[in-house]
């Protein structure tokens, strides 16, 4: 399905603020309540909004230490591609994993809580994983640029 104009407005206005009232909703695109509501939840069927969240501050809660892991396997087989995702899949302190091309397999975004921290993350938690080849980590001095908003155009 194609989105129209008010489509999209709902979208950018709820990954703003995801808590926003259907009545705030409406008025802001405007539209009636029950109109409004229909579209949200007709873009919910449809997987355009996939679900809401709060966002808690990493800092607050003890894991204030961003770390950008590479990651390399030994084997491309799909057996161990498998079970390194399943075994990263378990790991709260991974945001988030993307199979990458070029000259690593992986980039995980990591939070923890300091050095110490990561000490633990990699050599307790990445080198036990059956066929981690290699590991590189850089640390995030400071964040720039952070949003979860997907530009919607």
């Amino acid at each position: 399905m194609a989105l129209d104009s008010i489509d999209k407005e709902i979208l950018r206005i709820l990954q703003r603020d995801g808590r926003l009232s259907n009545r705030d909703l409406a008025a802001a695109v405007g539209l009636s309540a029950a109109p409004c509501l229909r579209r949200v939840q007709r873009l919910e069927e449809q997987g355009y909004i996939s679900g809401y969240a709060a966002l808690v501050d990493r800092d607050l809660v003890g894991r204030g230490l961003t770390v950008f892991v590479t990651v390399r396997l030994a084997q491309h087989t799909k057996h161990a591609i498998e079970r390194f995702e399943a075994e990263v899949g378990k790991d709260p302190a991974v945001l988030e994993c993307h199979w990458t091309a070029g000259e690593t397999d992986y980039l995980l975004k990591v939070a923890v809580a300091d050095l110490p921290g990561l000490d633990r993350f990699l050599l307790d938690r990445m080198t036990r994983i059956p066929g981690v080849a290699t590991l590189q980590s850089g640390i995030a001095i400071r964040t720039v640029k952070h949003t979860t908003a997907v530009p919607v155009d």
